[in-house]
């Protein structure tokens, strides 16, 4: 799946001259949590999100002035930044600049390491350069969910020969998967012997057969690997 296919298109979007009470009233009224911040031909040029407004003097949350090391100083960190943050009445005034965006193409697994990598809970899609949706992290979570539901619709009808073959090309070239002469399938039930190193090898062992399309039921006859004692 791709961006496209789970992205949300209707965009609440705003502009770098809407004002940061305006900003507040369209979070608080849409119920969400950022909004890109376009131009005039929905290029997007920035992201402003409710952390941006956390630190505000109407909320007398502002962060108050004290002392800094001489290096903070010289870098720049006089407080200015939060400052501006603080009593900025345009949103283009507070906004992230040169946000992280995607393409409509981009893979699911994608999305995800951007999301991770980023540290951020939601991201704009690209089509030809302009806006053309958003995906956050509940988007995954919904694809996840309805791909849970179509597996679940789905008949089982593989073959024991079928269900073995799927789940050894599965498990092709993972170092921590068992042997092939410890996987047995009888009447759709996946049968696990021989012995394992950790019980975390064990667990992919166990969710990769229970993934595998016309599976059963898992049988765990596995025994832990002896451990030689010391000399």
């Amino acid at each position: 799946m791709q961006a496209r296919d789970i992205m949300t298109s209707t965009v609440i979007t705003v502009k770098p001259e809407t004002t940061v009470h305006e900003l507040a009233q369209l979070l608080v009224q849409h119920r969400i949590s950022a909004a890109p911040v376009v131009d005039d031909d929905q290029h997007v040029i920035g992201m402003v999100s409710e952390g941006d407004l956390l630190h505000r003097s109407e909320n007398d949350t502002e962060r108050k002035p004290g002392r800094q090391s001489w290096w903070l100083r010289m870098i720049g960190s006089d407080g200015a930044a939060d400052y501006v943050k603080a009593n900025a009445r345009t949103v283009g005034e507070i906004m992230s600049r040169e946000p992280i965006c995607i393409h409509e193409e981009n893979e699911l697994s994608e999305i995800a390491s951007v999301l991770e990598s980023h540290h951020i809970k939601r991201v704009p899609v690209l089509r030809g350069g302009r806006l053309a949706g958003i995906v956050s992290r509940s988007n995954l979570v919904q694809a996840i969910a309805s791909a849970a539901v179509a597996e679940a619709a789905a008949p089982a009808s593989a073959s024991d020969k079928e269900i073995r073959a799927m789940l050894m090309g599965e498990l092709a070239g993972r170092g921590w998967a068992f042997p092939g002469r410890n996987i047995v399938v009888r009447d759709g039930v996946v049968h696990l012997w021989g012995t394992v190193w950790s019980s975390d090898q064990l667990d992919a062992m166990r969710i990769a057969a229970e993934r595998t399309p016309g599976v059963k039921q898992v049988e765990d006859h596995t025994i832990p690997y002896p451990i030689m004692p010391g000399i």
